[in-house]
């Protein structure tokens, strides 16, 4: 009897670790099934476009603001651009050599790039990156030492991303302002910063000419030259410039205002030069008297102390040491406003200029001829 009970005991222990393994195998079964069912999703890493598009579509109205609808719109507009020109070395040897870096703005489909002339100059050859990484070679159609513009081109095999220009007379003091380019190099490149407009019409001295400016607080850094100052639409609205880096100054940015550029870049494109009127002549006004601590009596007027021999004004009968009270009829009493004056008539057209000369009023006519390459 005791031998039966313990007959059966490891019976009934044989079936249930029969039973038991049977489970187990089949547990390993589903979970080789749903490592197998798992396996095909592992083996297809999402891209970076393809998660960019996911994680767009789930975030909120706070996080996609329109600083980051106008990145997404401006940024593959912005390119880099290497200066390389041949230098000598150390031991006599000559090499194309990288001189620098800066930023462009594509704004056509046939390959024309915005960007500074500071950013080309002294270029023997041209190096044009894009955001994704390709490179082409770029040719500099023309350049401008006065507005610090100038326009590259490029041909690409592929579609380009081409940035919309803005309206820069509609913005206002304080509307948010985007600067995206490449500070510091192309290790940067597509660095978006952010600010405010900080101030409308700013003038500096562009060699001798004073041009209105964009001021801002977003960040512009070395690299940054040529790049797209943008409205929160996502419009460029400047070119970025110049850039006060002097110690202690901090959040002091320019751009040229697109409506000053657009024309130029258009001239630019297809002379590859500005022709601009002039009368040949070196003036005084009350500024720049008081400046350099000049006493003379201006009355009024602008002061002429030199001529281009042979130059419009010379011809015209204007003599040095004569004092330009109006120009067409209208008074004139600084050298900005005259210039202004001057650019608005055209090379070629007939003024009239009027002139103290000792305590006689003369009106004098000048054919104003073009500006000499500088």
């Amino acid at each position: 009897m005791k031998k039966n009970t313990i007959t059966k005991t490891i019976a009934l222990l044989c079936t249930n670790l029969m039973l038991m393994a049977v489970l187990t195998s089949g547990c390993s079964v589903a979970s080789k099934k749903e490592k197998s069912a798992a396996a095909p999703a592992e083996s297809k890493p999402i891209s970076v476009e393809e998660r960019a598009k996911k994680t767009e579509a789930n975030m909120s109205s706070g996080r996609n603001t329109a600083i980051v609808q106008a990145a997404k719109k401006v940024g593959p507009a912005v390119v880099g651009i290497t200066n390389k020109a041949l230098v000598t070395d150390f031991f006599n040897r000559t090499q194309m050599m990288e001189r620098g870096t800066g930023s462009g703005v594509i704004y056509s489909e046939d390959g024309l790039i915005a960007t500074n002339n500071h950013v080309v100059a002294g270029a023997q050859e041209i190096v044009v990156s894009l955001p994704n990484g390709k490179t082409y070679p770029g040719k500099v159609l023309g350049t401008d030492a006065t507005t610090d513009l100038a326009v590259v081109k490029i041909d690409a095999k592929e579609p380009l991303t081409v940035a919309e220009f803005g309206n820069s007379d509609d913005i206002m003091v304080g509307e948010p302002a985007i600067a995206i380019g490449n500070p510091l190099g192309l290790e940067f490149r597509g660095t978006v910063t952010t600010g405010v407009i900080s101030a409308l019409n700013r003038s500096i001295n562009l060699g001798e000419r004073k041009f209105k400016l964009i001021q801002t607080d977003a960040a512009i850094n070395p690299g940054n030259s040529g790049g797209a100052l943008v409205n929160a639409d996502g419009q460029v609205i400047g070119i970025n410039s110049a850039k006060v880096a002097v110690s202690g100054v901090e959040g002091i940015g320019f751009a040229i205002p697109i409506n000053e550029a657009k024309p130029i870049l258009k001239e630019l494109a297809s002379k590859g030069k500005v022709a601009r009127p002039f009368i040949g002549a070196s003036l005084i006004d009350k500024e720049v008297a008081e400046k350099y601590g000049i006493n003379i009596d201006l009355r009024g007027g602008i002061f002429v102390a030199k001529l281009y021999q042979g130059g419009p004004a010379w011809k015209g009968g204007v003599r040095p040491n004569d004092i330009i009270t109006k120009f067409n009829g209208k008074k004139v009493g600084n050298v900005s406003d005259l210039r202004d004056m001057i650019n608005s008539s055209g090379i070629g057209s007939s003024v009239t200029i009027t002139v103290l000369r000792g305590d006689s009023e003369v009106d004098l006519t000048v054919v104003l001829g073009e500006m000499p390459k500088q």
